[in-house]
């Protein structure tokens, strides 16, 4: 939703930013071997550690710790449920801003497994993973640069994870994101949204902007209290190297095109295109 100004009233179909698309687990799925693989160290005998793996857990980039738990569920043959049980007691390698959540540091990548595979070992090895990566060297010094604590870098790579039609699009997310904050100018990110009612979609209607959450960044100014899922590498340097412009909205009118701009007027007519493209496909 895009307003002339933050206390204007939200209309229907008029937003700063739209995906153009619906990410498709399958399609993850089939890009693991794209992933990266993370050596799982379990709980057990020494020479236990040294097994070869029987199989492997892919996380996909973007997944919402809801959806890696039932991952984890599923691969280790447990009852629903019984991962995140467990996160909340596995003590787990989060940042004080975290506050116990681990949205955003379950780090994706491909995982091995074998018998003696716990669902505590795995998350631990997850989010383990994700504060190495996270404080490494150059993401804390882009995040001093930004002039944003780490945690809020994976928030705002989280955002891009979710926003960005292709990797190529994910520095111009970045820098909306970042431009939207310097100007005091709620993000209106449907992806938050969609975070908070726990569903994908590409369509946020006048009522969904008017949702009393945390998550609403289309009433509430500044980031979403966590990460809205689990940003990959390529999301989180667009989040320390934002793509330098002036862009305040953007849009995926089609595949592959997606049109950042800092005019209103111009964002009006982008998003009335990417209708009639949604009409005449659907049509």
């Amino acid at each position: 939703m895009v307003n002339e100004s933050p206390d204007a009233r939200p209309r229907r179909r008029l937003r700063p930013t739209r995906r153009g698309k619906i990410v498709l687990v399958v399609a993850a799925l089939l890009l693991a071997s794209a992933a990266v693989v993370i050596p799982l160290t379990v709980i057990g005998p020494e020479e236990e550690k040294q097994r070869q793996p029987q199989s492997t857990l892919v996380i996909p980039e973007g997944w919402r710790a809801s959806q890696v738990y039932a991952a984890v569920d599923r691969a280790l043959a447990l009852k629903p449920g019984s991962a995140k049980k467990t996160a909340s007691t596995a003590d787990l390698a989060l940042p004080d801003q975290a506050e116990g959540n681990p949205e955003g540091y379950l780090f994706p990548a491909t995982y091995p497994l074998d018998p003696t595979t716990t669902p505590a070992g795995l998350l631990r090895y997850m989010s383990d993973t994700a504060r190495k990566r996270f404080g490494a060297d150059h993401i804390t010094a882009g995040a001093q640069r930004n002039n944003v604590s780490v945690y809020e870098t994976a928030t705002i790579a989280s955002i891009v994870q979710a926003e960005a039609d292709t990797a190529s699009d994910m520095g111009k997310v970045a820098r909306v994101v970042y431009n939207r904050l310097l100007k005091d100018m709620p993000l209106q990110m449907d992806s938050t949204i969609n975070y908070a009612l726990k569903r994908s979609t590409l369509d946020t209607t006048t009522v969904d902007t008017q949702l009393d959450s945390p998550y609403n960044s289309y009433v509430r100014k500044g980031l979403p209290p966590t990460p809205i899922g689990n940003p990959g590498e390529e999301a989180l340097r667009a989040a320390i190297s934002p793509t330098p412009g002036p862009w305040l909205y953007f849009v995926t009118v089609g595949p592959g095109d997606t049109r950042f701009t800092d005019s209103y007027d111009e964002q009006v007519k982008n998003v009335e295109e990417f209708n009639r493209n949604r009409r005449a496909a659907t049509g």
